[in-house]
């Protein structure tokens, strides 16, 4: 079986759930995010957008609107991570989500290969479909057109904020 670091990361990476309080360092941020912009999207039309969330305010309000999806805004859906990644895609471009997934997938693969912990968090769509939301993708001057598609939270996990991974089902994969 061929094996490399690629390949190893992608069987490795785990999603945390407990964040120590330290800040990505910059380096390892700009390595995540340059990995954002170099996925794939449909006709090469680069429709996702990437926020970087790192002041605690607006990181309090995103996680409060968030939580209230869930319906609790009071919950700590971000973990406690230090850093939030919006991924937004022009709603006009037809591969829109599945543009941002892309990008979101580069993002955590990314991440667990410079040695930062990740978690996709999901209701980015419904957060930024809020007048809230739509008040801070104005105030971060996301445009009009776009909608949310997930985030993913970033930081350096506690101990026992990863789990190990399930065994791969043996339907997975269809041969024909």
């Amino acid at each position: 079986m061929i094996e490399n670091t690629v390949l190893t990361t992608l069987k490795t990476r785990r999603a945390c759930r407990s964040y120590k309080p330290d800040q990505v360092c910059e380096e390892a941020l700009a390595a995540i995010l340059e990995a954002g912009t170099w996925a794939p999207t449909g006709m090469g039309r680069q429709s996702p957008r990437i926020a970087v969330i790192q002041n605690p305010d607006d990181l309090a309000a995103l996680e409060r609107l968030n939580g209230g999806v869930m319906g609790n805004p009071d919950s700590h859906p971000f973990y406690g991570a230090p850093t939030v990644l919006v991924v937004f895609a022009d709603a006009t471009i037809p591969t829109y989500v599945a543009d941002g997934n892309l990008v979101i997938g580069n993002l955590l693969n990314a991440a667990a290969s410079v040695g930062v912990d990740s978690c996709y968090i999901w209701r980015a769509a419904e957060v930024f479909d809020s007048e809230e939301g739509k008040a801070l993708m104005k105030k971060w001057g996301v445009p009009e057109t776009c909608r949310g598609i997930g985030n993913v939270i970033l930081g350096y996990g506690k101990e026992g904020g990863t789990r190990a991974p399930a065994p791969r089902r043996e339907d997975y994969i269809i041969r024909v």
